[in-house]
């Protein structure tokens, strides 16, 4: 608690230049420069470690879950300060449940999946404080406190990844069999090269590619964007993972083929049992495929809820806003709805609502402090001065 304390402090000393928002002078960069180097310097110590399994097990709130987000804070030290990518996020993933993350890019979405892979590029990006623990079934870790080593024999086999574009993802000088067979004689002692061949035909099969041995020759550039993102998710499904973190998987697809993706990943769920988290802008995909539905701006997580609830009964102006700004079928409008303003400073952020300055509902208590969220529901929840435990608005 000591060191996330001091963390902290750290980074409120250089997340605003004095004088001119606009401007930093030769001695503030030095300043800058010189906390940043002694922060990563211990953070990335601390990551290095070699401790004991006892020092990251932990206990989770509700052992119906499959991870939990408690106060995660992930920052990344630049020259002109500490932008606060993810400020506080709290949120869980339930056992068997797709969770959908929706919000503006730079929201924070990516860098919180990125956070419980441990993949947040370092050293400039860090894990400040909080905690993301993960139900390993017998028993609980804590991601925050895992060192690097450790961490590497459950990315992949416990939590797997589908990246947004999957022609960055893949390495272009191996072939697909070669990428496939890894992912399997990495988390699978004792597996041959025989063995990981014939479990790589057969996840190719498990994900509707046609002729998997002419796949499993290929190099990606020989594959249309369809197939190479369905390679991205046979790795992905290697080793059976309990949770699957897709990370806007259908963005780069045309219609026809996000479809198809979609009803992949849905008929993948039921066959593992597993928990997916969805990262996505489009509401529609979140409609269809999550279970519930995490709203996020400018690294805080503002409402939560089910879809039905998120859908049906949007509470924080944010929301209501991303859902007007949605094209409808068969509606005629002369110009599409867009949420006015810009996002605030990650390094410079307020101290009261981030959203308040692109609201047109906020009150006299917007000028308060962050507010804090109200339950309305057992599932559905909401950071906004406009309503009380109930949900109801205030007059």
């Amino acid at each position: 608690m000591l060191f996330q304390k001091k963390k902290q402090e750290n980074a409120s000393e250089t997340a605003a230049p004095k004088g001119n928002a606009h401007y930093l002078s030769a001695k503030e960069s030095r300043e800058i420069a010189r906390s940043n180097a002694k922060t990563i310097r211990e953070l990335e110590k601390r990551k290095k470690r070699h401790v004991e399994e006892a020092e990251y097990l932990c206990e989770m709130d509700d052992p119906a879950n499959i991870v939990e987000f408690d106060d995660l804070h992930t920052y990344f030290f630049t020259d002109a300060g500490v932008a606060k990518a993810v400020d506080g996020v709290t949120f869980s993933i339930p056992k068997g449940a797709t969770v959908g993350v929706v919000g503006e890019s730079g929201c924070g979405k990516s860098v919180t999946s990125l956070s419980l892979m441990q993949l947040v590029q370092a050293p400039q990006g860090q894990i400040v404080s909080g905690s993301i623990r993960f139900n390993m079934g017998d028993k609980a870790y804590d991601i925050a406190k895992m060192p690097v080593s450790d961490m590497r024999k459950i990315r992949g086999k416990q939590i797997a990844m589908i990246f947004q574009e999957p022609m960055t993802s893949l390495n272009p000088v191996f072939r697909i069999g070669y990428q496939l067979d890894e992912m399997v004689l990495l988390h699978q002692p004792g597996c041959t090269k025989v063995q990981a061949r014939e479990h790589s035909l057969e996840m190719l099969r498990l994900v509707g590619i046609a002729a998997p041995e002419r796949v499993y020759k290929c190099y990606p550039h020989e594959l249309s964007g369809g197939m190479r993102q369905r390679v991205m998710i046979a790795i992905a499904l290697s080793c059976d993972p309990r949770l699957i973190i897709a990370d806007e998987p259908t963005t780069a697809l045309d219609v026809t083929i996000q479809a198809q993706i979609l009803d992949l990943l849905r008929d993948i769920k039921k066959k593992i049992d597993g928990s997916i988290m969805l990262i996505t802008h489009d509401l529609g995909v979140i409609a269809e495929m999550a279970d519930y539905v995490v709203v996020m701006y400018a690294g805080r997580v503002i409402e939560s809820g089910t879809t039905a609830e998120i859908f049906h009964n949007p509470l924080h102006p944010y929301t209501v806003g991303l859902q007007k700004s949605k094209p409808v079928v068969k509606r005629k409008v002369e110009r599409l709805y867009n949420i006015p303003g810009q996002v605030p400073n990650p390094i410079d952020m307020p101290d009261y609502c981030y959203f308040k300055e692109r609201c047109d509902r906020c009150t006299a208590k917007c000028d308060g402090e962050y507010p804090h969220f109200i339950q309305v529901s057992p599932t559905h929840r909401v950071a906004c001065y406009l309503y009380d435990e109930g949900g109801e608005p205030h007059a």
